[in-house]
């Protein structure tokens, strides 16, 4: 059996594949499967997070997930898995409420999944999620203005935060790039994230749908901590397996 002890490129390699595989790790886990200190390991996380393969947490490290590129670009990734996943999320909508839809592809088929007859005032900052919106006869649309951002496909300058501060939402449908129990809801664009920062607090409901390949991962701003998020819409694999690691944040999983 070789001992991993004397060999921390071969432990750090092993801690590697974990995180490929699992999305993060626990270190007094890691210690007692490779028989050696819960500070060695804590080194070797360190060590593994100055190449950027993990960001450390509270207990262990979580995956970092890598930049999937434009909201042009990723329109076309795992399209059928994010219409499921949207489709749950249109039938959380409250009938007469006042919603904000996020920026993002899963949200832009929400927008898509929405019925018909349903009444509701929509507001987004995102003008192709505004375009989906306008062909529900029954939804008023509200499209916060300024610059569009070529990453995320939203406003989220100074005029759209002016605008979101005016409001208050019955629900608020949240994008994120990444999510673990430890680091909450992440992004990789500051100044998307910081929007969506302001938009929480104006929402009496947060729920977030994300693809399997989104948890557990890290990136690198924090949108939203756990407990800041009511409900999170996610593959049925996924609310098996990270139940119990989510419980003590009273998120409500859908599993679709």
């Amino acid at each position: 059996m070789l001992d991993y002890a004397a060999f921390p490129d071969q432990r750090q390699a092993l801690i590697r594949q974990a995180l490929g595989q699992q999305g993060r790790v626990v270190c007094a886990e890691l210690a007692v499967q490779l028989g050696v200190s819960e500070h060695t390991i804590r080194r070797d996380l360190h060590e593994l997070s100055k190449e950027g393969v993990c960001k450390k947490v509270y207990g262990g490290a979580v995956a970092t997930l890598p930049d999937t590129g434009s909201f042009i670009e990723r329109k076309t990734q795992k399209a059928d898995v994010k219409s499921i996943i949207a489709h749950k999320c249109a039938q959380l909508i409250k009938p007469n409420s006042c919603v904000f839809i996020d920026s993002g592809t899963t949200n832009l088929a929400l927008a898509e999944a929405i019925d018909d007859t349903l009444v509701l005032t929509a507001v987004t900052n995102s003008p192709e999620i505004a375009c989906a919106l306008l062909k529900k006869p029954r939804c008023e649309v509200i499209m916060l203005g300024g610059g569009i951002q070529r990453s995320s496909g939203g406003s989220v300058g100074a005029a759209a935060l002016a605008q979101v501060n005016d409001i208050l939402f019955d629900q608020g449908f949240i994008g994120g790039c990444a999510m673990a129990p430890e680091s909450g809801l992440t992004g990789f664009d500051y100044a998307d994230c910081a929007f969506k920062k302001a938009v929480i607090p104006q929402c009496s409901e947060i729920i977030v749908g994300l693809t399997a390949d989104k948890i557990p991962a890290v990136a690198r701003y924090v949108v939203a901590g756990c407990r800041q998020i009511d409900v999170l819409v996610v593959e049925e694999s996924v609310r098996q397996q990270y139940a119990e690691a989510f419980a003590p944040y009273e998120i409500l999983l859908h599993g679709v």
